[in-house]
């Protein structure tokens, strides 16, 4: 398998800053995900994070989970 893109590293990073910021884990950004109807394992996100491939939608429902307002880039 290929190593991350910069702009995969870069997703990635981005948003392990803000739930480092938001003081979120893995396991209970879960379960912020299910309370908004979205179905996650913890392994999954760990390896979407590691791997720095995922949707901009995945994206977005996780800064919308942890109620992230503002997005530093």
């Amino acid at each position: 398998m290929a190593g991350k893109t910069a702009f995969e590293a870069l997703a990635a990073n981005i948003l392990k800053a803000e739930l480092k910021r938001k003081g979120v884990t893995y396991s209970q950004l879960v379960e912020k995900l299910a309370a908004i109807g979205v179905d996650e394992k913890e392994v999954n996100i760990r390896n979407k994070l590691s791997g720095g491939k995922f949707t901009a939608a995945f994206l977005l429902q996780c800064l919308t989970a942890i109620g992230a307002t503002e997005m530093r880039l």
